[in-house]
């Protein structure tokens, strides 16, 4: 006589049926149309108005091609030096606790809803001959920042920092500290720690804050124009040069704004995938 088990009987199979989202109300799909609309049909009017049959020869203008190459050198020295500056101001917000870290990270974001030229007249009242700093360096290493190509270095530095510093402190707030706290225990030094590991951590997010940051640097119009002037060849960036066109040659305007936005589409498109792409 053979004895039987009976099998465990099997739970059914589910099936994920596809939930159906509800459609989104008219209320709400009218104004957001509309905005939408109301962000897209300037840049198509520039497309439009764009001189097509001309364009290769205004892109090669003497004035347009040392603006652009004026945007692009200034851009980079100002990336540059909020790498420096900025790095190590976001490390101190995200890895050190302090009295008035709340405060000094408020100091930091001013720029960004500071108006510009406001920017601008601030650091004339700093670097200008007769400002709290500027004529010490004048009288001491006869260094002249205002309406210098330096000038508008250190103009689109102090607007564009704050998004290098935000984008490396949220990238350092998001890494895991246990591998700071295991090269330490290992007997690397804190500058070895940081170069080493903290860094490579939050490679990705210095990368998006750099590139977001050279982005607005190349942008800058209202500090710049405020702080260093228009004087082509030495402080006239493509913004500047944009407004300047704008009075004598609508067309060169337009020829310089398309670059412009090329430039911003390219990096919305190499950033896409942590700024643009959403979860």
């Amino acid at each position: 006589m053979t004895a039987t088990t009976d099998a465990p009987p099997t739970a059914p199979s589910r099936r994920r049926t596809p939930s159906r989202r509800p459609a989104p109300p008219l209320a709400l799909l009218l104004p957001a149309g509309l905005g939408l609309l109301f962000l897209v049909l300037p840049l198509a009017g520039l497309l439009v108005r764009a001189p097509w049959s001309t364009l290769p020869q205004r892109l090669t203008e003497p004035g347009m091609l040392t603006a652009l190459r004026l945007s692009l050198q200034t851009a980079t020295l100002a990336t540059l030096l909020c790498l420096l500056l900025g790095v190590p101001l976001a490390w101190l917000l995200a890895r050190v606790e302090f009295r008035g870290r709340r405060l000094v990270r408020a100091l930091v974001t001013v720029p960004l809803v500071l108006p510009p030229v406001v920017g601008g007249v601030a650091l004339l009242l700093v670097f200008g001959r007769r400002g709290l700093l500027g004529g010490w360096l004048d009288a001491t290493f006869g260094i002249t920042l205002p309406f210098t190509t330096a000038g508008v270095v250190l103009a689109e530095a102090f607007v564009a920092m704050p998004f290098l510093v935000i984008a490396v402190e949220g990238a350092l707030r998001a890494a895991d500290p246990r591998y700071e706290e295991a090269a330490a225990t290992l007997g690397a030094s804190r500058w070895t720690t940081f170069t080493h590991v903290t860094l490579p951590l939050v490679g990705p997010g210095l990368a998006a804050g750099a590139v977001l940051c050279w982005a607005r640097a190349l942008g800058e119009f209202g500090a710049t124009i405020t702080f260093a002037g228009n004087y082509p060849g030495r402080t006239q960036t493509m913004p500047l040069a944009v407004y300047l066109a704008l009075e004598t040659d609508v067309e060169a305007a337009i020829v310089l704004s398309l670059v412009l936005l090329t430039v911003s589409v390219t990096i919305l498109a190499a950033l896409r995938d942590r700024w643009i792409t959403a979860p």
